[in-house]
């Protein structure tokens, strides 16, 4: 799946589900990359992913973009070496770890016809699919919920608009763009409301719960208004 589809949250849920089920010993997650496994010279790297698969032993090791692991027009590549520590720990440690690799799907079918190892011993396949404009919002919605912020019906309005225009441009990230945008309207929500009562004075300077809370229409025009009037080939989009 695309970045910001929730593949690293299931994988910690998955993590917690497994300990309390008695088949993971801790149920903690290691989030690795190529820069994790994979050292820059001879006799690095095998220290290196041992070390990563230590430290998520009892749990899950989670490695992110796994097709960046090999290198098919280089044969020297030292993830090469990496791969093949993993399928060993894979096929002899299978009771005490659990291996998930993710990336783009198209990415992860090429990793897998070249490393068939590596397919026979994944058993489970999941397909995390973009969300829609309204899923989004409604994530949105959960972060304002967790975070103690009021945002209104038109708000949201405004805020799918601003997604709807966002999922065209590049670098679009789900809910990873949706947790962005929200800390920009929060951002923006502060900046308005110091603008209202500390330096127009507005009510004598003195602001309610409410208007710290509130995160308006206008707060996310912000956003909207800042990618329509960018210049897609030169910005480079949060």
């Amino acid at each position: 799946g695309a970045p910001g589809t929730g593949k690293t949250t299931v994988a910690v849920r998955m993590g917690q589900i497994l300990a309390k089920m008695g088949y993971a010993r801790r149920g903690h997650v290691v989030l690795a990359t190529r820069d994790d496994l994979v050292g820059q010279y001879v006799g690095h790297t095998a220290p290196k992913t041992k070390e990563m698969i230590k430290k998520a032993m009892g749990g899950v090791l989670l490695v992110d973009e796994a097709y960046y692991l090999y290198n098919a027009a280089n044969d020297r590549d030292y993830g090469q070496e990496s791969i093949e520590i993993l399928l060993n720990v894979m096929e002899n440690n299978q009771d005490d770890l659990v291996v998930a690799v993710a990336g783009y799907k198209d990415r992860m079918d090429k990793f897998f016809s070249y490393i068939p190892g590596m397919m026979s011993r994944i058993g489970n396949h999941i397909d995390f699919p973009n969300y829609t404009a309204d899923e989004l919002v409604q994530i949105a919605a959960v972060m304002s919920r967790d975070l103690e912020y009021d945002i209104d019906e038109a708000s949201y309005a405004t805020f799918r608009n601003y997604i709807v225009e966002r999922m065209e441009l590049p670098f679009f990230s789900n809910a990873r763009t949706v947790r962005n945008a929200m800390d920009r309207a929060r951002m923006n929500s502060a900046i308005r409301t110091f603008e209202r009562f500390a330096i127009n004075g507005e009510n004598g300077g003195m602001c309610s719960v409410h208007d710290l809370k509130n995160i308006s229409a206008d707060d996310f025009q912000v956003l909207l208004d800042d990618i329509l009037n960018a210049d897609v080939n030169t910005r480079i989009f949060a």
